[in-house]
């Protein structure tokens, strides 16, 4: 039998009979799974190519005269050109990162994991990197090979002969890093910790896309740079966030232009 709006009424105003709350449906948060997040990832990182290319593309046509591949290849090698190039593309990488995380029910923020930590995991993320770093120095001293990429020098060497060295300071140190880390333990990690491949996949692929990001190194760079990819996606995934991983990716790579300004200096 029906109620009838009177009876209701009166129910509803009972203390012993209140009305019926129904709660909200909740959707649940989604990621975009293991292809999705490799397509997107394909988008992003031509995204952060095309950015980085608009640079050079802008001060070769600067020139006040016609110029060759060799004379292209001369620019793109420059300090200023660089560290432009990295600078340009961090927005290209958070304008593609973005139209790939809109198609989630997730929050920008929380999906990238963008994120404090507690200062524990600063410390273990501060020493582990510490010790992965030194153990590569103490590796590359042992063997007779080069402390720091000998591209890296060059880079210096023309930086400070255009007066750009605090830009390369940035881009090395502020701009990499963010980029890197979106792109890498934020946006491809969290997809894929999601997928089949679950956390330890995740942190293994996501590391060798970042490695293979850095094609100015030789083989043995390559190894460190995914010994520390390994490291930053363990405490990615400890941590929940990916901006411890853009401060020690920072702090590193500071470090690293600090050591290179150093050795350029003469010392050995």
């Amino acid at each position: 039998m029906t109620e009838s709006p009177e009876t209701a009424l009166v129910d509803s105003l009972d203390p012993a009979n209140p009305p019926q709350q129904v709660a909200p449906v909740q959707r649940e948060p989604r990621t975009l799974g293991f292809w999705r997040t490799f397509l997107w990832g394909v988008v992003i990182f031509i995204a952060m190519l095309a950015g980085q290319a608009a640079v050079i593309v802008f001060l070769a046509a600067g020139l006040d005269h016609p110029f060759d591949l060799a004379e292209l290849a001369k620019i793109s090698a420059r300090g200023l050109t660089l560290s432009m190039s990295v600078i340009m593309g961090l927005p290209a990488v958070l304008l593609a990162v973005y139209f790939a995380v809109r198609h989630t029910r997730t929050p920008f923020a929380e999906y990238l994991g963008l994120r404090w930590t507690s200062w524990k995991y600063v410390g273990i993320g501060i020493v582990g990197m510490i010790v992965i770093v030194v153990a590569w120095d103490l590796m590359s001293r042992a063997t007779g090979r080069e402390i720091s990429p000998g591209f890296m020098l060059d880079v210096l060497k023309t930086a400070k002969d255009d007066g750009t060295v605090w830009l390369m300071v940035i881009a090395f140190a502020v701009a990499a890093p963010l980029s890197e880390e979106l792109f890498a333990r934020g946006f491809l990690y969290r997809g894929w910790s999601d997928s089949f491949l679950r956390v330890p996949g995740a942190i293994v692929l996501s590391s060798l896309v970042w490695t293979a990001m850095h094609l100015q190194y030789d083989w043995y760079f390559f190894l460190e740079v995914f010994a520390l990819g390994l490291w930053f996606g363990y405490l990615r995934s400890v941590s929940h966030s990916t901006l411890l991983t853009i401060v020690l990716h920072g702090l590193n790579n500071l470090a690293a232009t600090v050591q290179t300004m150093w050795l350029a200096s003469g010392h050995s």
